[in-house]
Parts: C-alpha cells; sequence; structure tokens
C-alpha cells in the first residue's frame, strides 16, 4: 500500500515503515538504545530525503524517551538537578545545531554533512562496542579474572563552578555537564538522534555517574533537548514530516514490546557484540554509497553552464 508523504515528496509502501519503525523498535527494547542512529540511515536507504528523515526522526525518539523515564521516575533513578543542567547545554547547542543545518541546507551541503556524520560516528562507536564486546564475552569465560576498577578523570575535579548532585552523589564542575548536554543537542539536530550513545558513555566515564541513575538522566535531558529541535526544524526548516512520523511511532511502540522480550533470553555481551556488528554494516553501507560512483552523473552537475 503506497503512501504519500507531503514534506519528503516520496511515495512509500506503508507497511515497509511500519516494518522499519517496529525493527527499530525491537532494537530499542533489546538494546536499551533510543534507535535514531539506525533509523536514520535506513530512512535514507528508501529515499527519503536526509534533511526530512533527521528531522522526523526526532518525534519518535521524544516518545520512546517519555516512556523510558516514566518508568525510570517510579524507581528514582533519575538525578533532576544533572538532566537540568544537562538540558541547559542540550539546547544551546541544539540551537546552534539547528542555524548550521539551515545555513547548510541553502547551500544544498545538508545531505553531505548528514551523510558523513553517520560514517565517522557509527564507524567509531561500532568498533569500540566490537571490542568491547569482545572483551566482556572472554571475561564471562574466565570467571575468576579479576575487573579492574573504572577511572574518573581528575582534570574534571580540578574545574570551578562546582556544584552538588545529591541523587548522583557527586560534587564537581558545571562546566563538563553544560559540553556533553551541548554536544547533545548539536548532535540531535544535525544527525536526528537523541545522542544517548554519547551522553551515557561520557556520564559514565568522564563525570563519573553511579551507572543506575544514568540511563533515567539521560532520558530526561533527550525528551526535552529533541522536542525543541523537532520544533525548530518544523518552523524553520520546514523538514518535519507528520504522516512519515505517526507511522514509525506505531511500529516502534510495538516493535519495542517485542524487544524488550527477546532481550531477557539473551547475555549482554551477545546483545552488545549483535548491536556492533549491526552499526558497522549500516555504516559500511552509507560508506559505500558515499564512495561509489552515482548512477546519474548529471544529477551532481551546475546548472546553467
Amino acid at each position: 500500500m503506497q503512501i504519500y508523504l507531503p514534506i519528503a515528496e516520496v511515495s512509500v509502501n506503508a507497511f515497509l515503515l511500519l516494518g522499519l519503525g517496529g525493527l527499530v523498535g525491537i532494537l530499542s527494547g533489546m538494546f536499551g538504545v533510543g534507535g535514531g542512529f539506525l533509523m536514520t540511515p535506513l530512512l535514507f536507504f528508501i529515499g527519503i530525503p536526509p534533511a526530512v528523515a533527521v528531522a522526523t526522526e526526532a518525534n519518535q525518539i521524544v516518545a520512546s524517551s517519555f516512556s523510558g523515564v516514566l518508568a525510570h521516575l517510579r524507581r528514582k533513578t533519575v538525578d533532576l538537578k544533572m538532566g537540568t543542567v544537562l538540558l541547559v547545554g542540550g539546547l544551546i547547542g541544539s540551537a546552534i545545531g539547528v542555524q548550521v543545518f539551515r545555513i547548510l541546507t541553502e547551500l544544498g551541503q545538508v545531505d553531505l554533512l548528514v551523510k558523513l556524520c553517520y560514517v565517522v560516528f557509527l564507524g567509531i562507536i561500532g568498533a569500540l562496542m566490537f571490542v568491547e564486546s569482545l572483551g566482556a564475552i572472554r571475561r564471562s569465560r574466565k570467571p575468576g579474572a579479576p575487573v579492574k576498577p573504572r577511572k574518573h578523570h581528575s582534570w574534571v575535579q580540578g574545574l570551578p563552578f562546582k556544584m552538588r548532585f545529591r541523587q548522583s552523589q557527586l560534587y564537581i564542575s558545571s562546566i563538563p555537564v553544560l559540553l556533553i548536554g551541548a554536544a547533545v543537542g548539536i548532535l540531535a539536530a544535525i544527525m536526528g538522534v537523541g545522542g544517548g550513545f554519547i551522553m551515557v558513555p561520557a556520564m559514565i566515564y568522564i563525570l563519573g555517574m553511579p551507572t543506575k541513575v544514568v540511563v533515567g538522566t539521560s532520558l530526561f535531558q533527550i525528551i526535552f533537548v529533541t522536542g525543541f529541535t523537532t520544533l525548530m526544524h518544523a518552523t524553520q526548516n520546514f523538514t518535519v514530516d507528520a504522516v512519515l512520523a505517526l507511522l514509525l511511532l506505531i511500529g516502534g511502540v510495538i516493535g519495542a514490546q517485542i524487544g524488550a522480550r527477546l532481550g531477557v533470553r539473551l547475555k549482554a555481551e551477545q546483545l552488545r557484540i549483535l548491536l556492533a556488528i549491526m552499526v558497522l554494516g549500516v555504516c559500511g553501507k552509507l560508506a559505500f554509497d558515499l564512495i561509489v560512483q552515482p548512477s546519474e552523473l548529471y544529477s551532481i552537475g551546475s546548472a546553467g553552464h
């Protein structure tokens, strides 16, 4: 059943979009990730313009993150003060990112920038996850092996403008918190991702937050930053497709329930290595599409010559 997407200006099979939403929903439920960093490239592959894919995918992230935050609030695993400081940085970053996105759209370079960002970030993250997962699998086969304690960066402790975050049991500078939030805001605007795949490791390894409050606090910030980003894209760049967002959302909600049940049956190390392989596969396909000679050579030439 073909359906016309008014903002994307393409016709796509509605069941294909529901299926993609469901697939990423399953991954979200299994791995605990928002799925934006996989969904957006998949939308590129089926012909959705990158500018529309980036702006529209943020809707799905808002909905899934809101659902997750409610569960974490009930368990009291959200540091609202930390989340608020991250949010201030995130809003500043997303405002900058949307303006960069608008300028590049006017120059006609936004599609290239988005795809290059994905190749770089997916390549780095996929490789790191793959190496870490292999190490975890090896350690799990040696039950007596000692576990190295996690180190926190001493330079973070020496920075000024310190704040006390009681829920996270931390007394640290607000500067790295704002910078992490801003970096995630820029990524949300340019790549259409929640940024949790960067924010969560940064909160653990740079800020030294306890793992139990990291996910809930990350989701709290993601809701507002991606919501603000969607609003900015809709009002300034006019690239949010409501029909596309609705179909992806329906598929994602159903898929997340299935994924949560499947995730219980697999070991954490196996889940992470599967996700790493998938991320590297998507990265490889994007890189191949950028390098290979386009089929319509005239489409890259400038008119008027």
